[in-house]
This record gives structure tokens, sequence and C-alpha cells, in this order.
């Protein structure tokens, strides 16, 4: 049995039974992956995956417990490497950070050039993706942690830490209608235009979302949901709708043409913060980059936080 072979199933699990897209994302080619897997069910005498055909459509029962150990093994054999490094290449390494469009444009861009000033050979990776997209990309080991506004209903094997609050504001052309209610700004009066706004903002946990509900707007118009701040306030620009969106995002000088209108009155601020494992070994320079984003977070409280007992649920 080889860890090569073990990372070859999980890596079709992950790509939902795709092998090609497995392939693809390990940089090698579909035979080999589909041979490697098979060796492995021979070895073990059972089979993985169900097949119709050559084409593979579930996960077998033993399977899922091979596929559940596969995953362990292989995050215990990286958390090993991370010890290592740790000691023999105390400066040197990778640090790659999921992150949302806002955190990645507007929050961590600072915190990004100190760190590297003070960590020169550490090579920093940024993978953007929608707060569902970021979380999952930590649980899959897939980035060491994820900086994003989505803290609620963490799976068991993740730890959601605050670091800072951030508000939603409104953004509208010059001269809209709007501005002339700017002190008395209500939901009806917001839901009475079209709306351009994050495609999470009526997710069931968002605050967007409650705001509408307590005000009695179950079904606003929304004109355009989109990904990423910067493209919300283009198509602001061209008459789509107004915009609702993280305060933050809002460069006054860069946004000429539109307007930011505050209400945090109308919508409870939002809690963002870290994403991470809650069973991963982390090195130095992870720690100095939390801190940097949050000075309260020292290595003392986020150790704290992070390793604090849990239940483990290792279900894939």
């Amino acid at each position: 049995m080889k860890l090569q072979q073990l990372r070859y199933a999980l890596e079709v699990y992950r790509h939902n039974l795709n092998v090609s897209e497995a392939a693809e994302s390990l940089f090698t080619s579909q035979p080999g992956v589909s041979k490697q897997i098979r060796l492995l069910e021979e070895e073990l005498g059972i089979q993985i995956f169900i097949r119709s055909g050559k084409r593979i459509v579930s996960v077998s029962q033993p399977g899922k417990a091979v596929l559940q150990m596969s995953e362990r093994i292989l995050r215990d054999i990286q958390n090993i490497k991370n010890i290592g490094n740790e000691f023999a290449k105390q400066e040197d390494g990778i640090l790659t950070i999921a992150a949302t469009h806002t955190a990645a444009r507007y929050i961590l861009p600072p915190v990004v050039a100190s760190f590297a000033s003070v960590y020169p050979r550490v090579r920093l990776n940024i993978r953007q993706g929608t707060p569902e997209a970021v979380r999952q990309m930590v649980s899959d080991g897939l980035a060491d942690f994820a900086v994003t506004s989505e803290l609620s209903e963490m799976p068991a094997e993740l730890r959601g830490i605050p670091c800072f609050r951030h508000h939603y504001a409104l953004v509208v052309p010059d001269n809209h209608p709007l501005l002339d209610h700017r002190g008395a700004l209500t939901i009806p009066l917001i839901a009475a235009y079209p709306l351009v706004t994050y495609e999470f903002a009526f997710d069931r946990h968002s605050g967007i979302a409650r705001a509408f509900a307590k005000a009695g707007v179950a079904k606003p118009d929304v004109a355009l949901s989109v990904a990423d701040s910067d493209v919300l306030k283009t198509y602001v620009r061209l008459g789509l709708g107004i915009g609702i969106m993280a305060k933050a995002a809002y460069d006054a000088q860069a946004d000429r043409g539109l307007t930011l209108v505050d209400v945090s009155q109308l919508f409870e601020p939002c809690d963002s913060g870290i994403i991470m494992r809650g069973d991963s070994y982390l090195r130095g320079y992870i720690y100095e980059f939390v801190e940097m984003l949050n000075p309260d977070l020292t290595k003392v409280r986020l150790d704290q936080l992070l390793y604090s007992p849990v239940v483990e649920d290792f279900s894939i």
C-alpha cells in the first residue's frame, strides 16, 4: 500500500467521483489514477468505489471507512512534515490563505506586505472563493486557514475565530434619490429599488436577509448577485440597482461617481475572522500572520481557541 494510492482515492472523492478532474488536480493522468486505485482495492480485497461500467457512481460502505482513515493519515503526515520544517527551516515555507474577495482585496494587503517584509522566504498563496468555498478549502487541507465573514455552524474539525467586525453599507450613484433620505433610511425604502449584492446576502444565516425579513420584506428585488465587491460596484455604476456591500470595500478615491451611505443602524454587524482546522500543527510564521491580522490573537490565545476539546468527527 502506498500513500500515493490513498491520496488518489481521496482526491477522486473530493472531486465528486470525477477521475478526470482528480487527475488534473494531481497533475497526473486519468489512467494512472484509475490504475493505482484498482491496485489499492485489490490489495485491500474490497471495492472502495462502486462502478457502472467504467464510471464511478458512489462510494461503498467499506470505502467510506478507508477514505476517512486516509484523510486522517495524510493530514497527520502533513503535520509531521510541518514539525520537521519548523525546526529545520524556520524562515522558509509556504503559506496558503483562502479568502473571500473582500478580504483578499481590502483586508489582507497591508498584512501581506508587513508579513512579506519579515518573512521574505515564505511563499504566499492566496486562493479566492465564496465563504462556503474557502471554508471547504481549509476542511480539505488545501489552505492553512481562511479569512471570511461566515463563521457560523462550523463542522467539528474546523474552528471559526472572530478577528474583526465589518458593517454593511449602501453604495449608490451620485445624486441618487435615496440620498435625500440619508438620515432616515428604512429597509422598505431600500427595497423600493433593485438591489445588487453578494451571492450569499440572502442565505438564511445572513444578517442582510434577517434585516429584510424583520422589516417584513420577504422577497426583495435582487437584480444581480455577485461574488465580489468590485464587480458589485461596476454594476451599480451601470444603473442596475443600488448596492449593499461591506463598508470596507468602498474607496472614496477609486470609487468616484458612487456615494457610500452608512446604514449600520439597519444591518447588524458581521463577525469576520479566520477558519482553521483544530488538528493542524501551525508553523511559527502562521501565528505571526494571524497576530498581524489581530494583535489580540497571540500564539497563546490562538492555541486556546484552536485546540479546545471537542468531539471529533472525521466524516467526509
